[in-house]
């Protein structure tokens, strides 16, 4: 998978942190203190996740997750969701200068749905380029858990799984695969955590890059360069 194609012109980072990861890996517990935190340095924010974040986009999540369809269908569904919550969330909170906080983005698509699925990159990452060439994300932190552990973890914290949780191991490791390139292409954006450490370990490690993130910021609202395309 040729993650780079098409992926030349995407080059403006602003204000939006993203969490990724497989399911169970233990992301979603985190978000509460990553907002506390932001809005103890100043700052307004929105907290978010995909696929939803606005009322199209919620109503396409539940399609997503309950109703049979084909990989090709699902991709556009959710690139559809992701127009809708850019557009009419991310987009305007950006220019109010808030953060945006994501649990999920298009890292999450190259993973699921390009390695997951194997579904075309050059597909992908034109829908990418449609849709958000201008809104990339400042910080993605990516939540690794080897898939067993957290197949373990579903299993014990949830009830009736949705199609992707239900998915077998070896899709989630095929998932995982599809982290491990992404990361490797955006090594100044992706913060790997290892997510078999307790809460306490992860969330100290966690918000103290977080807030090095925040205090290497300048003034003003977007950042411009291609370092995380």
């Amino acid at each position: 998978m040729n993650a780079r194609s098409g992926m030349e012109s995407i080059g403006v980072r602003q204000r939006l942190i993203t969490l990724e990861g497989i399911d169970g890996a233990g992301k979603s517990t985190h978000i509460k203190a990553m907002a506390q935190l932001l809005q103890e340095q100043g700052g307004s924010v929105l907290v978010s996740r995909e696929p939803g974040g606005s009322a199209l986009a919620e109503r396409l999540r539940e399609l997503l997750l309950h109703e049979p369809m084909g990989s090709f269908t699902e991709l556009l569904l959710i690139f559809a969701a992701r127009n809708d919550h850019v557009e009419r969330s991310i987009r305007p909170a950006l220019a109010r200068g808030q953060w945006v906080l994501c649990d999920r983005f298009t890292d999450a698509t190259w993973a699921y749905q390009g390695a997951g699925r194997g579904m075309d990159a050059a597909q992908i990452a034109w829908l990418e380029a449609s849709v958000h060439a201008d809104v990339q994300p400042l910080r993605t932190y990516w939540f690794d858990l080897d898939p067993m552990e957290a197949a373990k973890r579903r299993a014990l914290s949830r009830g009736s799984a949705d199609r992707f949780e239900s998915e077998d191991l070896r899709f989630f490791e095929r998932v995982r695969t599809g982290y491990q390139e992404r990361a490797a292409l955006r090594p100044d954006c992706f913060f790997r955590i290892d997510a078999s450490q307790n809460q306490s370990q992860i969330a100290e490690l966690l918000l103290n890059d977080l807030k090095e993130c925040i205090q290497s910021l300048p003034a003003g609202a977007p950042i411009i360069g291609s370092d995380c395309a």
